[in-house]
């Protein structure tokens, strides 16, 4: 059974040795597609060289149980390895695809599918063959995030402030592909040799995390609690996903028990957003200002804890993750709004 560790699968894809056949699943759309299309690359050279790679739907191997297994089985007439490509694969087509782990040779299957749950016919095939591997593609998030920021406008020549890239990791990261595409419109924004600002970060990026999630985070925070609910509800219908919006409330109470432990109460409220880490936006430095009346250390410390605890509920299988989200950032709204009426 190949299973690489969480820390060494983007060594365990650069080089999969001889393993037959590669499952790529999860909510990230983007990063699945990605991988596969490395994979297919090592293994064939390219994406659609006749000789060497198949390409099929999942409606095309439901409707010919044989279709995977014979393409398995061809043989290249230019040399070299095939690579066969399945998209969208379901449970319906594990038969079809274990009978295809089986074909002699050394083709390489790359199979895409989305969210699976651990009892996936899919994954169980995968994760127990001895010749195959099952890659989940979760969100980017943390330090995994930030390398990609970092890399992706490293290889166009370009450079961002810390601050920048600070943001740029609160705002991307829900689906890999519309990440790269908006580092790249900012990089090509910027120029070769460019460094790239908060500023200008804001004013040429999406907001793919949901502007609706910040807005909903600096006022839950500061006790707004049906100014929260209006924004939170507004990053659902913008695509915002129940993980992603803890993390996000998680960084974002991380932030504020850094401004609280530096005294960043004590400042003006335009003091006090310019020293945060990263800054405020001047349009949340009343809500900042707020925050910092409200919270404790301590309470703050706290909080942090409920969000680790609700970041991991909401990777639960069946659990209802939006709700959970929703009710973690709500917390912070009560918890603030019940410490504002404590001081008066």
């Amino acid at each position: 059974m190949v299973k690489p560790d969480a820390r060494r699968i983007e060594a365990f894809l650069a080089d999969p040795g001889r393993t037959r056949g590669i499952l790529l699943y999860g909510p990230d759309e983007g990063l699945v597609r990605e991988r596969a299309e490395a994979l297919v690359r090592l293994a064939a050279g390219s994406l659609d060289d006749p000789f060497r790679v198949s390409d099929l739907r999942r409606d095309q191997a439901a409707a010919d149980p044989g279709l995977i297994a014979g393409e398995m089985a061809a043989l290249s007439l230019t040399g070299g390895r095939r690579a066969v490509r399945l998209r969208e694969a379901t449970d319906g087509l594990a038969a079809a695809i274990e009978a295809a782990l089986a074909v002699p040779g050394d083709t390489l299957l790359v199979v895409e599918a989305g969210e699976l749950p651990a009892r996936s016919k899919l994954r169980t095939l995968f994760e127990r063959s001895p010749v195959a591997a099952a890659i989940p593609c979760y969100a980017d998030a943390g330090a995994t995030l930030r390398q990609v920021i970092a890399s992706t406008l490293a290889e166009a020549q370009v450079t961002a402030d810390p601050e920048a890239v600070a943001w740029l990791a609160d705002h991307l990261g829900a689906d890999r592909a519309l990440t790269r595409a908006e580092l790249a419109k900012l990089a090509l924004q910027a120029g070769p040799g460019g460094r790239v600002t908060v500023a200008e970060a804001r004013a040429a990026v999406g907001d793919h995390a949901g502007l609706g999630l910040e807005d909903a985070l600096f006022a839950a925070t500061a006790g707004e609690i049906a100014a929260a609910d209006r924004a939170l509800g507004l990053a659902f219908e913008e695509g915002a996903q129940p993980v992603q919006v803890v993390r996000a409330a998680l960084r974002h109470m991380q932030r504020l028990h850094l401004a609280l432990a530096e005294g960043l109460g004590a400042l003006s409220p335009r003091e006090a957003a310019a020293r945060a880490r990263p800054p405020v936006f001047f349009r949340h430095e009343g809500s900042w200002a707020r925050a910092l009346g409200a919270w404790t250390e301590d309470r703050a410390a706290a909080a942090c804890d409920r969000l680790l605890a609700a970041e991991r509920a909401c990777k639960t299988t069946g659990a209802p993750d939006a709700l959970i989200a929703a009710r973690a950032v709500l917390d912070l709204a009560r918890t603030a709004r019940g410490a504002a009426r404590e001081r008066g």
